[in-house]
């Protein structure tokens, strides 16, 4: 995928990714560079983040707060599906003799930010707490989104969690993490 970096941010990422690959390509070094959707599952808690936030405010009967407009399209992916891909990647990278190669890794579904926050809701029986859109986020990329076509080709990886499945185990994770405190 060509990278598009408008937003410092994603420049950064870019920049780095330049590197790795010019380095595994002119040195033979074993670099793969993988690129991945927005990571959700048990364990994080970054409370700003958009499905730790939300379980958080649901578990506790509060409306979750959205920073920006909750249109911003992302693709998430879980991270068992996350720490498949990056083993497969470091398998791959060293029996293919992969140098250089970049990767993305994703379950190629996009959701907006309130898609994701709602379904949440849902699925921990809390549809009638509704979520509060600050619209205060300046600077989102409005869109982002990877296809994994070339994982799956070149690696033989695809995703084998739903959104929906990674999300329930996440909640369960997150019920039992506050239902310790």
């Amino acid at each position: 995928s060509p990278l598009l970096a408008t937003h410092p941010y994603d420049a950064s990422k870019s920049c780095a990714d330049i590197l790795s690959g010019a380095y595994g390509k002119t040195y033979g070094l074993p670099v793969s560079i993988s690129r991945c959707g927005n990571f959700f599952g048990g364990g994080d808690l970054n409370f700003n983040r958009i499905v730790p936030g939300t379980i958080r405010s649901a578990y506790f009967n509060k409306s979750p707060e959205i920073r920006g407009d909750g249109k911003a399209v992302r693709d998430y992916i879980y991270v068992k599906d996350a720490a498949s891909a990056y083993l497969t990647l470091a398998e791959k990278t060293e029996t293919m003799g992969l140098k250089g190669e970049a990767f993305n890794f994703s379950n190629e579904v996009q959701m907006n930010v309130l898609e994701v926050m709602n379904k949440i809701l849902v699925l921990m029986g809390k549809t009638d707490l509704k979520p509060i859109i600050k619209n205060e986020a300046s600077n989102e990329i409005f869109k982002q989104h990877l296809s994994a076509e070339k994982a799956k080709r070149v690696l033989g990886w695809k995703s084998e969690w739903t959104v929906d499945d990674g999300l329930k185990e996440t909640i369960e994770w997150y019920g039992d993490y506050f239902g310790k405190r």
